[in-house]
């Protein structure tokens, strides 16, 4: 197994990506994404975000959703948007676009969700995601990517 940083994930693929996560305790996982690595990381992920969506699962779903992940340097949030409109996922990390949805978490948390490491039903009951619009997309929002299992 490799150790959790910005290089071994550029070279590893989603499966390998969420066996990383699951078997790096979360203390390590904030150590590295309070740190240098942390936008490498998250552009990482949000890149590869098209190429894991299922528009056969989005049908003619239109959605514009800010994904704000707290924690970064000095206080600081990363937000990223995801657009699904036409059968197809964009993402930008400079968001222009009024949300129908806006889903606040830390990087730990984000991390175990894109990972399938986490329920993120029971991250939003217990409140470590927030969600703000469509609680309805929220709900589903998963079930719009092949998300991996470890």
């Amino acid at each position: 197994m490799t150790d959790f940083n910005a290089e071994s994930l550029s070279s590893i693929g989603p499966r390998e990506f969420a066996q990383l996560v699951k078997a790096t305790p979360d203390s390590q996982i904030a150590e590295v994404m309070s740190g240098d690595a942390r936008s490498k990381i998250l552009d990482e992920v949000f890149n590869r975000m098209p190429s894991l969506f299922r528009a056969e699962k989005a049908g003619n779903t239109q959605a514009v959703i800010h994904w704000i992940i707290s924690g970064g340097a000095a206080g600081a949030n990363d937000t990223y948007e995801t657009v699904i409109e036409n059968g197809a996922c964009t993402v930008t990390n400079e968001p222009v676009r009024d949300p129908k949805l806006a889903m606040t978490m830390d990087a730990v948390t984000f991390l175990k969700v894109v990972s399938g490491d986490g329920n993120p039903m029971m991250m939003f009951m217990t409140g470590k995601i927030k969600a703000k619009g469509d609680l309805g997309l929220a709900a589903n929002v998963a079930k719009l990517f092949d998300i991996p299992k470890a």
